[in-house]
């Protein structure tokens, strides 16, 4: 679901930021879905509540359009002051590497990288505030 969008009268862009994480913005608006289940049986959890829903299988008559690279970004989770960026643009990481170390409530909170990837861009430095949905870093 990354890079989805809806009709242009209504765009919706859905991105996916983790395992089952997906950020949906509309209207200049960013909003957090959580996603568990299967393809036959999906739950949705959204603004405090939750959705249940049936997903076909994507055809396998219809040849698949090649995936176009999509970068991901992580965001800060809660207001926190930027300690420590440990990346580079163009950097290679590794799944569970720590990218940059926030400080929220007297507590270190380290941002890992969710799978293998390029760092693509670093959005913060150390010392910067930070609020939620702030983008800190991008991957490719």
């Amino acid at each position: 679901m990354v890079g989805v969008k809806a009709p242009m009268d209504d765009p919706i862009v859905v991105t996916r930021i983790g395992d089952g994480v997906y950020r949906v913005e509309r209207d200049g608006r960013n909003e957090i879905v959580y996603v568990a289940g299967s393809a036959g049986d999906t739950w949705a959890f959204w603004n405090g509540q939750v959705f249940r829903g049936s997903f076909a299988e994507p055809s396998q008559d219809r040849p698949r359009a090649p995936r176009a690279k999509t970068t991901q970004s992580l965001t800060a989770p809660m207001p926190a002051t930027v300690i420590k960026v440990l990346v580079h643009p163009g950097e290679a990481v590794k799944k569970g590497d720590i990218l940059v170390i926030l400080e929220a409530m007297k507590m270190e909170l380290p941002i890992r990288a969710p799978a293998d990837a390029i760092v693509a861009a670093v959005h913060c430095r150390a010392g910067d505030l930070v609020q939620p949905e702030t983008t800190l870093i991008d991957l490719a």
